[in-house]
């Protein structure tokens, strides 16, 4: 999710959970889904955690679980290698099944309510990340508030989970998914990664809007009652959050995570 590689890893500074590496899926150059299992980490949807890898074990990646907290200790992880991130391209690249993970006390305080009204939520790259954990809860309540979310990258190869929100959509009646590009054309040199995956399922050109994640999502006017989240790197947080107030929304109605 949204800041890059952390700080130095200080072993006697809170409790840790250990889980190991199950699978890895490279799905770009620059991206991968990691899953694991192993201790059951006391995390709420939304939430995040700081991770120790074996490759680098003194630095620390915050990153936000996509799952919701499961009763077998299952995690999974969506990790963008972040420019001069060092442990985020080493568990893009290196991580292996048999890896052991540190994880650390969870944190942040983005929450739905779900007894309260609609939801919006903007999802910026692996922002998305903590909203998946987020709406497979929300699938849990018997009447949950109706959710928009807007997903955004640079390009329609960028919407890496394009084909798992396209098949929730057909299970979840209230989820509205827009999905937003800066182009509509990928560019040059293509994402070996991207190619060989041959997914066809998924969003087509005609359901891509073009724009800036946060000029579209200002575009449907102020946000007077719902509850809106906003998850993605700082910039993308800080211009999003900026144009929602700017355009009405009130400030007490937006959730983000620190920068």
């Amino acid at each position: 999710m949204g800041p890059g590689d952390g700080g130095t890893y200080d072993p006697g500074m809170e409790q840790t959970w250990s889980a190991e590496v199950v699978e890895h899926h490279r799905l770009r150059n620059d991206l991968a889904v990691v899953r694991l299992v192993g201790d059951v980490v006391p995390f709420r949807p939304g939430q995040y955690v700081d991770v120790a890898v074996p490759q680098q074990p003194q630095l620390l990646r915050r990153l936000s679980p996509a799952l919701p907290p499961s009763r077998d200790g299952k995690l999974e992880f969506h990790v963008r290698a972040v420019p001069g991130g060092s442990v985020s391209r080493r568990i893009v690249e290196d991580t292996s099944v048999g890896d052991v993970w540190e994880i650390h006390q969870p944190r942040g305080t983005m929450t739905i309510d779900p007894d309260g009204p609609d939801v919006v939520l903007v999802a910026g790259g692996t922002g998305l990340a903590p909203f998946r954990a987020m709406l497979l809860d929300l699938a849990r309540q018997d009447n949950p508030p109706k959710v928009f979310l807007f997903i955004g990258g640079q390009f329609p190869r960028d919407l890496y989970a394009a084909d798992m929100l396209y098949l929730l959509l057909g299970h979840l009646p209230w989820l509205t998914v827009v999905p937003v590009v800066e182009s509509l054309t990928d560019p040059e040199p293509r994402d070996p990664w991207f190619d060989q995956l041959g997914v066809d399922v998924g969003f087509g050109d005609a359901d891509l809007v073009e724009g800036n994640l946060a000029d579209v999502v200002t575009s449907y006017g102020a946000f007077i009652e719902q509850q809106v989240l906003v998850c993605g790197s700082a910039a993308m947080v800080r211009a999003t959050t900026t144009a929602l107030r700017g355009t009405g929304t009130p400030a007490e109605n937006i959730q983000h995570d620190p920068y």
